[in-house]
């Protein structure tokens, strides 16, 4: 299918209104959905609409909730979501931190009992486009290995950095798993019927593969870096536990309340104008991106990317033929 970015939200709004949120809130989330899905992250963007849809029905989402602060340290506040939708309580906690970095210079939000914030880094690319830098990561439920495990102990806690760009129009933008496919890669790719660029982790057998379909079936995703991933997302899954005073994967599998459903959040949003004026801000990223983008391509490269640039070739063919949506995910859509 191919739909217009507002036609493609029209239909969002419409099945977050029916499924209980206000349409200020039905709005801002269909929004970002809709961006998400135009930026070609589309595993976070449409693919999750019907699972949202369901989660507000089961009640592991309060459609009524707003976040509140409960603890403010100057530079540092502790933020309780209340289980409200995840994308309204992540930019509640970024205008929040982007507040504090104002004041401070730094500002540190622990975003905890919150619900998935789908793709993480709408909010590194919300305030770095407003001219901060930031570091955010999120925990999830386990549902990774640990190195040297075949039992599912660590969750994949998506984590994202982002700044200004080479130009004022411009961001650098990365936002990753701690896995080597996210589970939202696996499914976009099975539903293409393909398979993975390189392996991603193992099938039921403990065979490694790049099918994405077997690793869905065994949960056995790969951590990124093998063992330093799993190293990676368990620091992960404790420090936002702790500055946050929040919970990690041993008790987001106790709660079974959906994919993140509890999580904690934590969001560091620096003013990088006290440190560097903007001129040489830019300047110094721009030759950062030549240098490394300057470098003999490997044999059979596909070319060399820097973080964030991906998106531009997504805006240009969703503008001229407009945006790409899963025949079967439209469909299951448009019947909720």
């Amino acid at each position: 299918m191919r739909v217009s970015f507002t036609e493609l939200k029209d239909e969002i709004k419409r099945v977050f209104v029916k499924y209980g949120l206000s349409e200020e809130k039905a709005d801002i989330c269909a929004q970002i959905h809709t961006e998400s899905t135009y930026d070609g992250i589309y595993s976070h963007g449409v693919n999750r609409v019907a699972r949202f849809a369901d989660y507000l029905q089961k009640g592991w989402v309060d459609p009524n909730a707003d976040p509140v602060v409960e603890k403010d340290c100057g530079a540092i506040r502790v933020i309780n979501g209340n289980m409200g939708p995840g994308i309204l309580n992540a930019l509640f906690a970024a205008d929040q931190a982007m507040d504090m970095a104002d004041k401070y210079g730094i500002g540190m939000v622990g975003l905890r009992n919150t619900t998935h914030w789908m793709r993480g880094g709408t909010y590194g690319k919300y305030v770095a486009q407003k001219g901060y830098a930031c570091i955010m990561w999120t925990n999830t439920e386990a549902c990774m290995p640990p190195w040297g495990a075949k039992e599912c102990r660590l969750g994949n806690n998506p984590y994202v950095m982002a700044c200004p760009g080479a130009d004022e129009d411009s961001i650098a933008l990365m936002d990753m798993a701690m896995s080597q496919y996210a589970y939202g890669k696996l499914q976009v790719t099975r539903l293409a019927g393909k398979k993975l660029p390189f392996p991603g982790g193992f099938d039921k057998d403990g065979n490694v593969t790049d099918d994405p379909g077997a690793i869905e079936e065994s949960m056995r995703i790969m951590p990124t870096g093998y063992w330093k991933g799993s190293a990676f997302a368990f620091m992960l899954d404790i420090m936002g536990s702790i500055l946050s005073d929040g919970v990690g994967a041993v008790d987001l599998n106790a709660s079974v309340k959906g994919s993140c459903g509890g999580c904690s959040q934590i969001m560091i949003v620096i003013d990088p104008k006290k440190t560097m004026d903007a001129e040489r801000l830019h300047e110094t990223v721009r030759r950062a991106i030549d240098y490394v983008k300057g470098a003999e391509p490997a044999e059979h490269s596909s070319g060399i990317h820097t973080p964030g640039e991906g998106s531009e070739r997504f805006h240009k063919e969703h503008d001229e033929l407009g945006i790409f949506v899963d025949d079967v995910v439209w469909e299951e859509i448009k019947a909720l």
